[in-house]
């Protein structure tokens, strides 16, 4: 069995990147910190934003920027609203990236791997992609709202592979999400569920990747 799966390591061409969590810090608290003045308001910001069940709405490309302003507004009292607008079209100027996973990636783009984002994002995702340092590493993407299929359906994982002629086999997903990791099993990749850029260094080794 450890040779049949260090044979089925060896064929890892591809690696496919989440990006909250894993390319870039995703904290929704964080965000609504910087658009309010006091702790309560902020955490009241985060609730009808970010925590907000529309929220995987928005991420699904099923309602737009402006329906999920009026969903949250509805949760806020009305001298939140400004700072609301300010969040909602304005937080991810404040995200920070991870450093690590982003240098994994350029390491691994130059060694000559395949690197692909895959993650459940907004359409607001064209607004800060060339700000993160993997992207221009990156020889593909496919996001959420986009194409109106959310991991963990299979279906998204497949679709990535299929646009860009990849053999799920051959493709390593990495995500923060347990959830996620298993959808992309069941597509017939190999998954790693993250935690930090030096475990996730590691385990690129041990499966043997070498860059």
């Amino acid at each position: 069995m450890a040779q049949d799966n260090a044979a089925a390591a060896r064929t890892i061409k591809n690696v496919v990147f989440d990006m909250g969590g894993v390319l870039m810090y995703f904290s929704g608290i964080e965000f609504a910190r910087k658009f309010t003045e006091g702790e309560k308001d902020a955490q009241s910001l985060d609730e009808a934003l970010f925590r907000n069940p529309s929220w995987a709405l928005l991420d699904a490309g099923a309602i737009d920027t402006d329906t999920m302003e009026r969903v949250a507004a509805a949760r806020l009292p009305e001298r939140l609203h400004p700072n609301l607008h300010a969040c909602i079209h304005g937080w991810y100027k404040h995200r920070r990236n991870i450093p690590g996973t982003n240098d994994i990636v350029a390491r691994l783009h130059e060694a000559g791997y395949g690197c692909y984002l895959l993650s459940n994002a907004g359409t607001n995702f064209m607004a800060f992609k060339d700000d993160i340092p993997a992207f221009s590493h990156m020889d593909g993407w496919v996001v959420s709202a986009f194409v109106r299929l959310m991991k963990p359906d299979p279906r998204i994982y497949r679709l990535l592979t299929d646009e860009y002629g990849l053999d799920p086999a051959e493709c390593l997903f990495v995500d923060d999400n347990a959830d996620n990791v298993r959808g992309a099993e069941v597509a017939g990749m190999q998954g790693h569920l993250f935690t930090t850029p030096e475990a996730l260094e590691a385990d690129l080794r041990a499966r043997g990747l070498s860059f």
